[in-house]
């Protein structure tokens, strides 16, 4: 069996960014790195484990935005703002450390170094543009629609081929596939198993085997984006 092509990381000198951390931080599975509200003094760049980032609203809903992993960076969105405060939640799933990069001292590395801010726009304007489609696809295909396309993305994202179909190698529960499409615990629950019914996925020890891709894009009429795009990350 094999991985599927799409890897994460980032498009620009890693190392050039990871020079100018200054600390690193232990990542303590169930913890926090950041929560939502809180004042912004830094910028992370994950070097191992798994950090949920996340949003909740008044009603204590919660919408899972992304799985990160090695070489992501967390607290992006904090950079050139006044009064920077963390937009969304990072919780971390997997222990881990993440090299920490403090905001004003990187905005003063952006101005100095044209290379990197011009590889660090690149990298913004794609997870912009990550961001869109996944919110596209929550606005405007509905519930199932929602989960249809976040089966996909997992698929590109940790799916590896097997003869059968492809095997999602993240462990999922019902809860944290509804996060990923803000929806209900028991919608989800409903439809996995009109799912399974239908033999297009299965799940293995929690996690999912999709067996007919084919059928989950055809029904939210997928528009093929670049793997790069449309995936989890």
């Amino acid at each position: 069996m094999s991985k599927q092509q799409y890897t994460t990381g980032l498009s620009y000198d890693l190392g050039e960014l990871l020079k100018n951390s200054y600390r690193k931080v232990k990542l303590k599975k169930g913890t926090f790195l950041f929560q939502e509200g809180q004042e912004a003094k830094e910028m992370y760049v994950l070097l191992s484990g798994k950090v949920q980032i996340s949003k909740m609203n008044a009603e204590g809903k919660e919408l899972t935005l992304r799985l990160c992993s090695d070489n992501d960076i967390v607290g992006e969105l904090t950079l050139f703002t006044v009064d920077p405060r963390y937009l969304f939640n990072a919780k971390v799933l997997e222990t881990g450390e993440a090299a920490a990069i403090n905001i004003d001292d990187l905005e003063r590395i952006l101005f100095n170094n044209s290379k990197l801010a011009y590889e660090y726009m690149k990298w913004m304007n794609d997870h912009i543009r990550k961001t869109i489609t996944k919110f596209r696809d929550l606005v405007l295909n509905g519930k199932k629609g929602a989960l249809y396309s976040t089966l996909i993305r997992l698929c590109n994202s940790y799916g590896v081929l097997r003869q059968d179909g492809i095997f999602i190698d993240v462990p999922l529960t019902n809860q944290d596939l509804a996060n990923y499409c803000g929806t209900a615990r028991e919608s989800v629950s409903r439809m996995l198993g009109e799912l399974r019914d239908e033999g297009v996925i299965s799940v293995e020890r929690k996690k999912i085997v999709v067996h007919n891709l084919s059928y989950l894009k055809t029904e939210i009429d997928c528009e093929n984006c670049p793997i790069e795009y449309c995936n989890i990350e």
